[in-house]
């Protein structure tokens, strides 16, 4: 008997096997992801009619234009604030000895397994009129009259900037870990300020993390729900909130499948626009 004759049963089982691996993610993403996405474009084009009545609704209602331009304002300013802070963290953890490296990643991280839900409702206790903010600038002689720091937008904005640091900082950090630290050293010595060094050297090169960064922190910020619900007040209402208004006290299935296309169409856009001027999975993996 041929060696090729005896090899061809291991070789239909390995086939068999890798066929078997490479269809049942599919299967699973298809069934889990790809129909309930396709459901929702679906409606947003048939309920409670066909046609592009509820994408009409983008141009001609008014409560519609205030949620989306409320979401893309609060996301923008989360995003640069966040990508601002967590830059100067994750520079901090490069600089730093290995002992106070390990604490500040240990609080990051630490920040990871506590509840975006308890978050809220810790921030609503610090931020509210009696709270500890108002509380310690009153004491200092700062103000006179406590300030209004929730139900709004700066009380959004402070718990996603909150909530979003680690997603910021761990890329930034693992993308400024590979740079080599000789650079900067090598730009002094030849002439180069210490800010000058960071600037032409070291920020560049930060660039590609500094990037995945923001695309990450922007997607999530779009699609907030449950700390601007707690920190808003019902008086911040972002898209998420919304379509959720309308799937449980409106029942304006349509509206809402609508709304949840278009977040999803902007975002796939983003990544589309920003995949032109750089490799953004290259990007993500840093």
């Amino acid at each position: 008997m041929s060696a090729a004759a005896i090899d061809s049963p291991g070789r239909a089982h390995g086939e068999w096997l890798y066929w078997a691996l490479l269809i049942a993610p599919c299967i699973v993403l298809g069934l889990f992801y790809v129909v309930p996405v396709a459901n929702v474009l679906v409606m947003s084009v048939t309920v409670p009619k066909t046609g592009l009545a509820n994408y009409a609704e983008l141009a001609s209602n008014g409560a519609v234009q205030r949620v989306l331009i409320t979401t893309l304002r609060i996301g923008a300013i989360t995003t640069v604030v966040t990508l601002l802070l967590g830059y100067a963290v994750a520079y901090a953890l490069v600089q730093c000895g290995p002992r106070e490296r390990q604490i500040l990643l240990a609080v990051v991280l630490a920040s990871f397994w506590i509840s975006a839900l308890i978050r809220a409702f810790a921030w609503v206790a610090i931020l509210q009129s009696s709270g500890l903010v108002n509380a310690t600038l009153m004491g200092l002689g700062l103000i006179d009259a406590p300030l209004q720091l929730v139900r709004n937008e700066t009380g959004v904005m402070i718990g996603m900037i909150h909530y979003m640091l680690p997603y910021a900082i761990l890329p930034l950090y693992a993308n400024m870990a590979g740079i080599d630290r000789s650079l900067m050293p090598a730009a002094r010595a030849l002439g180069a300020t210490r800010f000058q060094a960071f600037r032409w050297v070291f920020l560049p090169m930060s660039l590609p993390g500094l990037i995945g960064a923001g695309v990450i922190v922007l997607i999530f910020s779009l699609g907030f729900y449950i700390t601007p619900a707690i920190l808003g007040g019902g008086k911040t209402i972002m898209v998420a909130e919304y379509v959720s208004v309308q799937i449980s006290e409106t029942l304006r299935w349509g509206l809402a499948a609508m709304l949840a296309s278009t977040l999803l169409a902007s975002v796939l856009l983003l990544v589309f626009w920003l995949s032109r001027f750089m490799d953004v999975e290259a990007a993500l993996k840093k």
